[in-house]
């Protein structure tokens, strides 16, 4: 037996290409990808438990089992079904980040400077809100659109200051539960609901505000800044790290390493886009400019 199956592995491999190779090789890597997707959630379970249906499958087929043979005949559409459904969330988060690779930035190509002084303002925001344990979250769209989650607050459109982030978060306001989502330089909307982590995925204890930071940071590539209510400790959470305890100034340079670099392609095809609310276009360079006479006249 063990002769035959090694006869047969030296004649595939004599029939070899480099077409054969390539294809050996864009399989694996998806398959890598897939497992990489899966790691950690409820899908391996669910991985386990379809293999284990695979398995029973062709011994059915092999020893002619008619009846197994027959249910797993007709029921295979309703299994690739139930399979899409039960896999939405890692089909969903394996659809965005192919979407990331081409790097166009349909909503985020806003004006640098704009982002860097709204990011200068929240971190005022953040140190005053810290120093009276007041809880806070602060998403900072970039360049996965955070719309279906700022649908869910209250509209604001307003510009970024750190006062006018202190009165949203200040205890007992209507929109202090909820998370304030940020668009180049303008506080789109406050008191929005984020999503949560799955269960299984969170290996330590959280709180609800940074369970919905992480939650975010897991179905985007948000930037969340974080106020612990109990300890005011300040946390930033982006791609499903959290890094912890950090001070004004450590925050000020975890931050502004993730402010933009200017790009090109942000006003290209889709620049269109951009001069609605995040601070490009004429909008954007009236505001340069006023931004630019004031530190003149300081």
């Amino acid at each position: 037996m063990i002769a035959q199956f090694l006869s047969q592995l030296t004649e595939v491999i004599k029939h070899l290409g480099w077409i054969e190779l390539i294809d050996v090789a864009v399989m694996s890597f998806v398959l890598y990808q897939v497992l990489r997707l899966l790691r950690g959630t409820q899908g391996t379970q669910i991985l386990v438990g379809l293999i284990a249906l695979a398995v029973i499958g062709v011994l059915a087929s092999t020893f002619n089992l008619l009846l197994l043979s027959w249910l797993f005949r007709n029921a295979g559409i309703f299994i690739v079904i139930a399979v899409i459904v039960m896999f939405q969330p890692e089909l969903r988060r394996a659809l965005d980040q192919l979407g990331r690779l081409g790097h166009i930035r349909p909503l985020s190509g806003y004006n640098p400077q704009l982002y860097s002084q709204a990011v200068s303002e929240s971190v005022r925001a953040l140190e005053r809100l810290s120093a009276r344990r007041t809880g806070a979250l602060i998403a900072f769209e970039r360049e996965v659109g955070l719309e279906d989650y700022a649908a869910t607050g209250v509209r604001i459109n307003g510009e970024v200051s750190a006062e006018f982030l202190q009165s949203i978060f200040y205890p007992n306001s209507p929109l202090h539960d909820g998370a304030a989502i940020v668009r180049g330089n303008q506080v789109v909307a406050a008191g929005c609901l984020l999503p949560l982590p799955e269960e299984g995925i969170v290996r330590e204890r959280l709180g609800t505000r940074h369970r919905a930071a992480l939650g975010l940071s897991l179905a985007s590539d948000a930037l969340v800044l974080v106020v612990s209510e109990e300890t005011g400790a300040i946390s930033v959470i982006e791609e499903g790290k959290i890094t912890r305890n950090l001070d004004g100034d450590s925050l000020r340079r975890r931050v502004s390493l993730k402010v933009p670099v200017p790009s090109s392609r942000a006003n290209g095809w889709f620049g269109f886009l951009n001069g609605r609310s995040n601070g490009s276009g004429a909008a954007g360079l009236k505001t340069k400019k006023a931004v630019t006479s004031k530190k003149e006249e300081g």
